[in-house]
């Protein structure tokens, strides 16, 4: 017993760095989570009493965790054109943090957050490591089970395309967040003129048939005052989230949404919302939920 209790606060003083490993490689709370709790079941099965060094021994099956995901996303990317510049979302993600992911993805960074999912599998474990962890890359190496000097290349390629592009990804994402935010504030307080400054006056509202057969919504509405009438006193339980790159709004939770809506942004006005019910689209959704 005591032993177990001393391998468990020896994991727990290494939890945050490993949460924090692989949710830059994942982009993904849950999914981080799920290789941080695998991590955990893979310590209890080996002989700790061999392990030099714990924290380099648990980031190192975390990495290799993580990797095993991105390799699966993109497999699963190219299996089907449907999916291209998509993200598969877990169905497992029991226990995800809505305010805990807000906070992972507002430090970690919009922008990076998107140019990182850009990054290749092996481009993307390089730079975090390396770039953001201050990991040696002959430590890199074996994980990646290529050469030290391969490892330099593959973070030298991904630091080339990352930089110069946060930026820009960042200023775009934050412009688009605070005409969510205020669209979404003004529906809560049911203020028509407010939600007319942030519609533009040909704007479109879409439901799939999944979301029309369930709520009053209509298939298709245009014109800013129509929209705003048909949002006023809503949006109680909606909050911004970066959808595949983009910015947008979750109803529900990021495991098991009611329905989302893709939100497009002209000029600083939304031009477009398309509400999706159908679970059946949740899967190509990769969701990280912002503060509001």
């Amino acid at each position: 017993m005591h032993e177990h209790q001393g391998l468990a606060e020896q994991f727990e003083s290494h939890h945050d760095h490993l949460q924090a490993v692989a949710y830059r490689m994942v982009g993904s709370l849950s999914e981080a989570n799920d290789a941080v709790q695998e991590a955990w079941l893979r310590l209890n099965r080996t002989n700790a009493s061999e392990i030099e060094n714990m924290g380099g021994w648990l980031t190192t099956v975390v990495v290799r965790i993580c990797l095993d995901t991105l390799r699966s996303r993109k497999a699963q990317r190219e299996d089907s054109l449907d999916d291209i510049m998509t993200e598969h979302l877990p169905s497992s993600e029991v226990g995800t943090d809505p305010e805990q992911e807000a906070l992972l993805a507002d430090s970690v960074g919009l922008g990076l957050l998107v140019v990182l999912d850009a990054l290749n599998p092996p481009e993307r474990l390089a730079f975090v490591l390396h770039d953001i962890f201050a990991m040696p890359f002959n430590d890199i190496a074996p994980i990646l089970e290529r050469s030290e000097s391969a490892v330099r290349q593959l973070a030298s390629r991904a630091r080339r395309r990352v930089q110069g592009t946060v930026a820009v990804k960042s200023a775009d994402l934050n412009a688009q967040r605070e005409v969510v935010n205020a669209f979404l504030t003004a529906s809560r307080e049911g203020s028509f003129e407010a939600l007319l400054t942030v519609l533009d006056p040909n704007a479109v509202f879409r439901a799939d048939a999944v979301m029309a057969a369930n709520t009053d919504a209509p298939a298709e509405i245009r014109g800013a005052d129509v929209i705003a009438r048909q949002f006023m006193g809503r949006a109680q339980n909606a909050r911004p989230v970066l959808m595949n790159g983009a910015i947008g709004v979750l109803v529900g939770r990021p495991e098991r949404p009611v329905f989302v809506m893709k939100v497009a942004i002209a000029n600083g006005k939304i031009v477009e919302i398309e509400a999706i019910g159908d679970p059946a689209h949740f899967h190509k959704l990769h969701l990280s939920v912002l503060a509001k």
